[in-house]
């Protein structure tokens, strides 16, 4: 009896090592998203912001403006936000002002998100795996809110920035307001009077530079 209980404490030590290498080397892997650049700029060094920085921002948008969204799990909306862009250090960014296609991309993106999640023990993996498609799908109030964040935060950022993206790209008011608006007034429709003001004021010579 003594040697089959040292063997199954054998066992258990073996397989929480297994599964701790794993979230380790996951940890390691998602390392690479403070190398995926974006076009945004950083408000105050005027660098491109990257992935990394991106997701932490949003999470922080959650947690200041979740009381725009009564209701909803904001742990969920956190942990949602801390994922979605995990899949870009192996598809990288695809700036939403530029042509591409979304069929591919999104063959790109499940294949990554098979493999970095593949990384993790197969409770977590599931887990992250099941957040990363909620986020994708936009068809829950959390996706919702959270998708409406990610639009708000490049919007706040080009504002503060001599209209970064919108500026590079010549986009119009009205072609910012199209991208925009909808997503946003989606998931968080009472912030949009406000988000709209934003961004008649840069256009209309009020931007703070």
């Amino acid at each position: 009896m003594r040697g089959t209980a040292q063997r199954q404490d054998i066992d258990h030590v073996t397989d929480e090592t297994a599964a701790l290498e794993r979230r380790f080397a996951f940890l390691a892997e998602i390392d690479g998203l403070k190398a995926v650049l974006r076009q945004n700029r950083t408000v105050g060094e005027r660098r491109r912001e990257n992935s990394a920085e991106h997701s932490w921002h949003l999470a922080m948008f959650a947690l200041v403006l979740g009381d725009h969204a009564p209701g909803l799990d904001m742990g969920r909306v956190v942990a949602m936000l801390l994922v979605h862009d995990i899949v870009e250090v192996d598809a990288g960014d695809v700036p939403i002002h530029g042509a591409y296609d979304a069929a591919a991309l999104a063959l790109v993106e499940q294949a990554a998100a098979t493999r970095i999640f593949g990384l993790l023990p197969d409770a977590q993996r599931d887990g992250f795996l099941a957040l990363w498609k909620e986020f994708e799908a936009v068809e829950t109030a959390e996706a919702r809110f959270a998708k409406a964040l990610d639009r708000l935060q490049p919007l706040l950022l080009n504002t503060l920035t001599d209209g970064g993206t919108w500026a590079e790209n010549g986009l119009t008011e009205a072609q910012v307001m199209a991208r925009y608006r909808p997503v946003i007034e989606r998931g968080i429709p009472g912030l949009w009077p406000f988000v709209e003001a934003l961004v008649r004021r840069h256009y209309r010579g009020g931007a703070t530079a």
